[in-house]
């Protein structure tokens, strides 16, 4: 009987351990102002900004590329897990964005065009002057 519950109870504990354990992963917020490269991009595309937006629950992204002061909206915009996904059109047609947050500074993911996809890799800016209004 004894042993009966002190089973019931390690049980116990190690469930409750192992379900705490999934709620402490932090999730990681994408908001903020991210330089990007993409070395193997098109002359003129290949680094820039991406910014991350949040505004009553919903993301945005707005891309600029160095050296241009034309800001590309995003569309689409998708934040989930940690992922951020979405489409601007340049030069006449859509081009998909999909990166993977790989910790509070760096994000990494390609852009999918006609012509095949570029990798690109992103840090975040922590300059506030340039941070994206929270």
């Amino acid at each position: 009987m004894i042993s009966k519950i002190l089973t019931v109870l390690v049980i116990s504990f190690l469930s409750v351990v192992a379900v705490s354990g999934q709620d402490s992963a932090k999730k990681t917020n994408p908001v903020g102002t991210w330089k990007f490269e993409a070395p193997y991009a098109p002359e003129g595309y290949t680094s820039g900004t991406i910014a991350v937006g949040l505004d009553e629950q919903k993301y945005s992204t707005t891309m600029v590329f160095t050296g241009s002061e034309n800001k590309l909206p995003g569309e689409k915009v998708k934040v989930a897990n940690d992922s951020v996904s979405f489409s601007i059109y340049l030069e006449g047609q859509d081009i998909k964005v999909m990166l993977k947050i790989e910790n509070e500074t760096k994000m990494s993911g390609k852009a999918v065009y006609t012509e095949g996809e570029v990798p690109l890799t992103l840090t975040k800016n922590v300059d506030p002057e340039t941070e994206v209004k929270r």
